[in-house]
């Protein structure tokens, strides 16, 4: 970590810079990006579901794309991945509502199954259309430090050649003024057995204290 923190000089930046970011303060980043229409899927989602936090927020967790229960309420992890994730926030000792959380992409993708809305991973292409946003979140709030939650993250944020499994926990300058470091999903943790889940929960657990650690480094 940098021995001071600053919001001036350049953003904190992806693996693949866009070509222009969209415009306007974070809550008008918000309006606009309700009405996105960079990628197909817009069609069968209940609505595009932007990041929240404070805008001024020094830490920001990223995560891959949002659930059912996140595109019915419009916000970020708040099913049970979500609710493992601020459980574990607070016990890492960081209040859940201080922190910036988003996702790589901002619709909800999924095969229905029956009454059920099975997830579906986000292709290449649609990923690469939402990076302008979170591009732009990252300009807006400049982040001392960024956790990047699974792979999708990771790879957005360091490239596309970057496993979690091999590089988990390992801090990287995103920016003259950013630290990121990439972990586990919580979804991720949800879908594993004993004693693989609670060996990646610890694993999740110990980068997020080095996360909040790192904030007052």
């Amino acid at each position: 970590m940098p021995a001071e923190y600053s919001r001036n000089g350049p953003a904190p930046r992806l693996a693949k810079p866009v070509d222009e970011l969209p415009p306007g303060s974070v809550s008008q980043l918000r309006q606009e990006a309700a009405g996105c229409r960079r990628c197909p899927l817009w069609r069968p989602a209940t609505q595009t579901v932007f990041g929240r936090g404070p805008v001024r927020a020094r830490i920001m967790l990223v995560g891959e794309q949002p659930g059912s229960e996140e595109d019915l309420r419009g916000q970020p992890f708040v099913g049970p991945a979500g609710r493992l994730l601020r459980e574990l926030l607070a016990e890492a000792g960081l209040d859940p509502a201080s922190a910036w959380l988003t996702n790589t992409v901002k619709h909800f993708k999924f095969v229905p199954r029956g009454k059920r809305r099975i997830h579906s991973r986000a292709s290449a292409a649609e990923q690469a259309a939402c990076r302008p946003w979170l591009a732009a979140e990252l300009d807006r709030i400049r982040p001392a430090i960024v956790v990047a939650l699974g792979a999708m993250a990771a790879q957005t944020l360091f490239g596309s050649g970057f496993s979690v499994t091999r590089e988990r926990g390992r801090w990287q300058a995103i920016g003259p003024h950013t630290q990121a470091l990439a972990t586990w999903h919580p979804s991720a943790i949800l879908r594993m057995r004993p004693p693989q889940r609670e060996q990646a929960r610890a694993q999740l657990l110990a980068d997020l204290r080095s996360a909040v650690e790192a904030l007052s480094a």
